[in-house]
C-alpha cells in the first residue's frame, strides 16, 4: 500500500516482487516468471529497452507484480501498481461472468424447442375445441393439462441428481467439482488444451545428463559440477538444486576442500570454484555457466587424459552439438578446468586458458506415463493442444517425447499479429502454441470454441486463470495458484491426466442419463399429447380428462426418478456427446409419431370392435398409455437392443410397481373418473405395449445412427 509509480526499490535474492517497474540497475539478476508466464527457468533481467507491445516473456528491462527473485540485485522503477499490473488483470478476468457453456446452451435450446411445441399444441386444441362448441372451462383445463403433460417437469430434478451423483463418483476418483455443471460440460468435451509446465511435465528442473566435449556420458563432469554447486556461496539456483539431486553414491565431494570463488555476475554469465584434493599438490578451478561465455575463456578442450587446442573446427563442431541439444528442449551449461600452483586468493583474471570439460543438459522432464494418458485421451475420441508460455523448441521436443503433434506451432509474437478471424482460420490446425501471454491464451480458446468445440483447460498458474475462466471446462490440481483455483470448475487431487480420465468417463454417464430422461419425456409426451390433440379434435368427448393426464403423467414420470442411478453401456462412453437439438426435434417426431400410432390403433380397437362408452374409452387408453411409456423408458435408455442393456436396480423395480399400478388403477374408482374395463379391453391394453418393444426398438436404431445427443 505504500508503494506508488515513481517509487524506487531495491530488489534482491528471495524478493517478491510487489509491483510492475523497470529495472534501472541489476547485477546478477534472475527472475522466476512460472507464475505469469509457465517458463521453468528463472529469465535473466538486465537494464535496457524493449517494444510496447513485446509479450511478457521478452520484456527483459522488466519486472512484474508476483514474480520472484532468484539470484542478484536490482533496483526498479515503479511503473504500475495495484489494479493496474499485469497480475491485476489476470485476476480480474475471473471477475467476468462465466461464458454460456455447452451444456448450459443446450439446456437453454431444448427450453425454447419444447416452449414452441406447447405453445403451438395449446394454442390450437383450445381454439378448435371452441369451434366444436365444447365447454370452455372443459377446453381451457384439457389444454392446460395437455401443457403440464407435455412438459419435462422432472428435467431439473433429474439433472440436479446426475450431477450430484456424479459429483460423488468423481470424487472417489480423485477429482473436485467446483461447478456441478460443469460435469456435464466434461462428458461432452472433444478438446482438450493443456499448460505445459506442471501439467503435462514435472514442474521441476532435472539434470538430464553430464557430457564430455566429444558428446560421451562422463561421470568426472558430473563429480565437477557437483563440487562448483554445492561449493559455491551464493544463492542456489534451480540449476545447483538440480545438479546437487542428481548426486550418487560414486560421487565422493568429501575428498576435496574449498579454496576460493569467483561469484557469478551478469557480464561474465560464470561462476568458478576453486577446491584443492586433499592428496593433491595443486589447486582446480572449476568455471560453470553459459555456453559462449565459458567458450570465450577456453584454449583447449579436454580430449582423453590431455587436452587440444580450441580451434575454429572444434568451435563449430561444439556449436552445432549445443544447438541440436537447444531444438531437443535442453537448458545447456559448459563446464571448464583450469589447474594453478596452490595459493589462497584468485580473481577474475584467472578465468583465462581454460581447458573445456564438457557439458550439463537440464530439462522439466515429462510426468512418468504421459504418453499413455494422452493415448487413452485420444481413444476417447479427445484432442490435446498444448499453450505453453515455454520457448518453442522446448514444448515441440516435449510434444515428440509424449507422442503429440508438432508441426503445426504458433508462436505468441505471431498470434499478437493476427486478427480475431485470421486467429479463427489458424487455431483449427494449429497444435502448439508456444511463447504464449496469459491473455492470449485466452484468445486460443474463445477462438476454438468458436469452431463448435466443446474445450476444456488443464492448468495451474496465475497465468491459467484467463484459460480457465474462458473455457468450458476448466481444470486446475491441488496446490495450484488460488486465482486459478477460483477460475477452474474441478479441481484434480493429484497431478495426473489418469484422474481426468477417469472424472471424463464419469462426467460421460452423467451426461448419458440426462440425455435418456430428454429423449424419453419429449418421446413419449409428445406422442400422447399429439394423440389427444387429435382425439380431442375427432372425438365427440374428450379423450381423456384433465385429471386423468395429470395422474398419468405423474405415473409415468416415477421411473424417470431412478434415471440418475441407472447403468451405462459402455459405448456411451467412448465418444464424446452433446447437445443436438436438430437430434433431439427428430428423435422427438420420430418417435414421438411411433407411439401415436399405437395410440390410433387403441382408438380402432375401443371405437370400432368394442364400441366403448366414454369411460370406457378413457380408461383403456389410460391403460395403454401409460404401459407405453413404459415400454418407451426400457427401449430408449440404451443403445443397443433393449434386452442386451440390463436397466438398473431401482429402475426396473419402479417400472414394474407402475406397470402394475396400471393394471389395478381401473379397480379404483372416484376421483379419477377410471372405471372398470372389460376382459378384452384389458388384455389389449396390456398386450399392445409388448409389440411396441420391437417396433420401437427398430425406430431407435433408424433414428440413433451415428448422433451423439
Amino acid at each position: 500500500e505504500e508503494i506508488v509509480p515513481g517509487d524506487v526499490v531495491a530488489l534482491s535474492a528471495g524478493n517478491l516482487i510487489p509491483a510492475d517497474g523497470i529495472l534501472l540497475a541489476a547485477r546478477d539478476f534472475n527472475v522466476s516468471e512460472a507464475t505469469l508466464t509457465g517458463e521453468t527457468f528463472p529469465v535473466v533481467k538486465a537494464p535496457g529497452t524493449s517494444a510496447s507491445d513485446a509479450q511478457i516473456g521478452q520484456r527483459g528491462n522488466a519486472v512484474f507484480t508476483g514474480t520472484s527473485v532468484r539470484s542478484g540485485t536490482a533496483t526498479m522503477l515503479v511503473a504500475r501498481t495495484g489494479d493496474g499490473t499485469e497480475f491485476a488483470a489476470i485476476a480480474a478476468t475471473i471477475a467476468r461472468r462465466v461464458p454460456e457453456t455447452e451444456f448450459a446452451r443446450g439446456i437453454r435450446r431444448f427450453g425454447y424447442l419444447m416452449t414452441e411445441i406447447m405453445l403451438a399444441i395449446v394454442i390450437v386444441v383450445f381454439f378448435v375445441n371452441l369451434l366444436l362448441h365444447r365447454p370452455l372451462i372443459d377446453s381451457l383445463l384439457f389444454s392446460l393439462a395437455l401443457a403440464v403433460g407435455l412438459t419435462p417437469e422432472l428435467l431439473p430434478a433429474i439433472v440436479s441428481v446426475t450431477l450430484a451423483r456424479g459429483a460423488r463418483a468423481m470424487a472417489r476418483s480423485g477429482v473436485i467439482v467446483r461447478r456441478l455443471e460443469s460435469i456435464e460440460n466434461l462428458g461432452s468435451m472433444d478438446l482438450l488444451c493443456t499448460d505445459k509446465t506442471g501439467t503435462l511435465t514435472e514442474g521441476v528442473i532435472h539434470l538430464d545428463g553430464c557430457i564430455d566435449p566429444i558428446g560421451t556420458p562422463s561421470s568426472e563432469v558430473r563429480l565437477w559440477a557437483l563440487l562448483n554447486a554445492t561449493l559455491q556461496a551464493g544463492m542456489a539456483n534451480p540449476l545447483d538444486v538440480a545438479i546437487a539431486a542428481g548426486r550418487t553414491d560414486r560421487d565422493d565431494c568429501s575428498a576435496y576442500a574449498k579454496i576460493d570463488e569467483i561469484p557469478y555476475d551478469f557480464v561474465r554469465k560464470r561462476l568458478s570454484v576453486v577446491v584443492r584434493a586433499k592428496d593433491g599438490t595443486d589447486d582446480l578451478l572449476i568455471c560453470k555457466g553459459a555456453v559462449q561465455n565459458v567458450i570465450d575463456a577456453c584454449a583447449s578442450v579436454m580430449a582423453g587424459a590431455g587436452t587440444e587446442p580450441l580451434d575454429a573446427a572444434y568451435a563449430k563442431a561444439i556449436d552445432d552439438r549445443v544447438k541440436a541439444w537447444c531444438l531437443q528442449g535442453y537448458r545447456v551449461l559448459a563446464l571448464a578446468l583450469r589447474h594453478f600452483p596452490p595459493r589462497d586468493a584468485y580473481r577474475r583474471e584467472d578465468e583465462s586458458e581454460l581447458a573445456l570439460a564438457g557439458f550439463l543438459l537440464f530439462q522439466d522432464p515429462p510426468k512418468e506415463g504421459m504418453a499413455e494418458s494422452l493415448k487413452a485421451l485420444r481413444r476417447r475420441g479427445i484432442k490435446v493442444k498444448v499453450i505453453s508460455g515455454d520457448n518453442r523448441y522446448v514444448a515441440a521436443h516435449l510434444a515428440e517425447t509424449i507422442g503429440l503433434p508438432r508441426g503445426n506451432l504458433l508462436t505468441g509474437e505471431e498470434l499478437d499479429k493476427l486478427t480475431a478471424e485470421a486467429l479463427f482460420v489458424r487455431v483449427r490446425r494449429t497444435d502448439l502454441f508456444v511463447e504464449i501471454d496469459p491473455n492470449q491464451k485466452e484468445r486460443i480458446i474463445a477462438a476454438l470454441r468458436r469452431h463448435g468445440h466443446v474445450v476444456g483447460y488443464l492448468g495451474d498458474g496465475i497465468n491459467d486463470a484467463p484459460a480457465l475462466h474462458e473455457a468450458d471446462v476448466g481444470v486446475s490440481v491441488d496446490g495450484a495458484a488460488d486465482v486459478a483455483r477460483e477460475a477452474a470448475d474441478m479441481i484434480l487431487l493429484e497431478r495426473n491426466l489418469d484422474v481426468l480420465v477417469g472424472g471424463i468417463d464419469d462426467g460421460r454417464r452423467t451426461f448419458a442419463n440426462t440425455m435418456k430422461y430428454v429423449s424419453i419425456a419429449t418421446s413419449a409426451n409428445f406422442g400422447n399429447m399429439v394423440s389427444m390433440a387429435i382425439a380431442s379434435v375427432a372425438l365427440p368427448f374428450l379423450p381423456l380428462l384433465a385429471k386423468q393426464i395429470l395422474l398419468n403423467n405423474f405415473l409415468a414420470d416415477m421411473p424417470s426418478l431412478a434415471i440418475a442411478t441407472d447403468n451405462v453401456d459402455a459405448e456411451q462412453t467412448r465418444r464424446p456427446s452433446r447437445w443436438n437439438i436438430a437430434f433431439v426435434r427428430r428423435f422427438m417426431l420420430t418417435f414421438g409419431l411411433v407411439s401415436s400410432a399405437f395410440d390410433f390403433l387403441t382408438f380402432g380397437f375401443l371405437l370400432f370392435v368394442l364400441k366403448a362408452t366414454e369411460a370406457t374409452f378413457q380408461t383403456g387408453w389410460f391403460v395403454e398409455s401409460l404401459v407405453t411409456q413404459l415400454a418407451i423408458v426400457l427401449v430408449i435408455r440404451t443403445r443397443k437392443a433393449f434386452w442386451k442393456s440390463r436397466p438398473g436396480r431401482l429402475l426396473s423395480s419402479l417400472t414394474l410397481a407402475v406397470a402394475l399400478a396400471a393394471v389395478a388403477i381401473p379397480e379404483v374408482m372416484g376421483y379419477t373418473s377410471i372405471t372398470q374395463t372389460p376382459v378384452a379391453t384389458g388384455l389389449y391394453t396390456l398386450l399392445l405395449p409388448l409389440a411396441a418393444f420391437a417396433l420401437l426398438g427398430s425406430s431407435r436404431l433408424l433414428v440413433v445412427g451415428g448422433d451423439s445427443a
